[in-house]
């Protein structure tokens, strides 16, 4: 292992911003109900924890690549405070020539205005969470805003001048036929995103949602449906000109998510704000969930980092072998041989032979990656490196 050499690459920051007109049904994400004086303490913390790591940390752990304001509902926020937080990023990180700077935002959350203010700011990508263009699953879901917002707020981001627009969704919601999942894929083409997410709906314990499959008030999507409904997507995206990129992810050519692919390459990444995750100086810590306990840590002048843990680079490995299977392209081998000065077919030999024998994994240019039989079956082959 004496040749192993940590990921010297441009870093990726993440902010959180834990706060929400209203708690989808489904989601078990740390977000509180959006109060205008929570919003201004959170600011301020916020402020402090980026002046705390820009002393902090290095002049090459501050060159930044990515930044990616997620939630929560970061939009629940005036447009002037998310300006605030990108300027404030600026000021304490080095933002690269070229930085992809991501605002997530809800539908019923944006106005032309806003929109603009955000652009003007320095904001060059939108992703905004659709999720599903029929009224009654965004009732489902407990979504805030319609079918017609949505469209209306991606046609709004254009004017204002975003050419860089992700948009979410999600398949397998009870009650969502496939005749509506066609639907939703037609309408999301004819909005020429550059960018397209689709996940697969997960019941979250203790979601309101969960609870009302769970109670029998409302019936889960089969397994067979939503395995149809992936496969439908892969082969309509592919058709109108998408690129599938990552399992979940599909991409116009040169649009692929900078943010993520560093998730995805494991690479060193830092996060701010309450319930933020960081990958840094090869440690995995998390900020306090709780905003009350964030707020007190960072007013205090303490470091609000709840827990962490040293990763060994055995685990390094394991976890770049998994991630990296997420790609469709796959696992490069060379960068992993540079990576950690061992190769992958060896220290993983019994894992990849046996695989490969049972036709879910395969080696093809340089890369270990999924064969379309293993791509739906991903999870099991991630559990071989774990």
């Amino acid at each position: 292992m004496n040749g192993y050499k940590p990921d010297r690459m441009p870093r990726a920051l993440y902010i959180h911003v834990p706060f929400c007109l209203k708690k989808c049904h489904y989601c078990d994400f740390v977000s509180y109900p959006f109060k205008a004086g929570d919003a201004e303490a959170y600011l301020g913390a916020l402020f402090r924890e980026m002046r705390s790591y820009g002393s902090a940390l290095s002049g090459e752990e501050k060159r930044i690549s990515s930044l990616y304001i997620g939630g929560g509902t970061p939009t629940c926020l005036p447009a002037a405070g998310l300006s605030a937080i990108l300027e404030n990023a600026a000021l304490h990180f080095n933002l690269l020539p070229g930085c992809e700077i991501t605002v997530e935002a809800n539908p019923g959350t944006v106005d032309p205005g806003g929109l603009r203010e955000l652009k003007r700011a320095g904001f060059n990508r939108l992703s905004l969470g659709i999720q599903s263009f029929q009224d009654r699953l965004l009732r489902v879901l407990g979504r805030v805003h319609s079918a017609r917002e949505a469209v209306c707020a991606a046609r709004q981001a254009r004017e204002a001048g975003f050419t860089n627009l992700n948009l979410d969704f999600i398949f397998g919601v009870p009650g969502q036929t496939s005749g509506d999942w066609l639907e939703t894929l037609t309408k999301a083409v004819e909005l020429f995103p550059e960018h397209i997410a689709l996940y697969g709906l997960q019941l979250e314990a203790g979601t309101p949602l969960e609870r009302s499959v769970a109670g029998g008030a409302v019936k889960a999507c089969s397994e067979d449906l939503e395995l149809s409904m992936y496969l439908t997507a892969i082969e309509f995206l592919a058709a109108h000109g998408y690129i599938h990129y990552e399992i979940s992810n599909f991409a116009r050519p040169g649009r692929q998510s900078v943010h993520n692919l560093g998730y995805w390459l494991n690479r060193p990444y830092l996060g701010l704000g309450p319930a933020a995750h960081s990958y840094l100086r090869g440690r995995r810590f998390h900020n306090y969930s709780s905003l009350k306990s964030y707020l007190e840590k960072v007013g205090l002048g303490e470091d609000p980092v709840e827990a962490g843990e040293h990763i060994p680079v055995g685990r390094e490995m394991s976890e770049t072998m998994f991630l990296g299977l997420r790609l469709i392209k796959g696992v490069d081998l060379g960068r992993f041989r540079r990576r950690f000065d061992r190769r992958a077919e060896v220290v993983y030999r019994e894992e990849i032979a046996r695989l490969e024998q049972n036709g879910l994994i395969k080696v093809a240019a340089g890369y270990l990656q999924l064969t379309k039989k293993g791509l739906p079956l991903a999870n099991a082959v991630f559990r071989e490196f774990v």
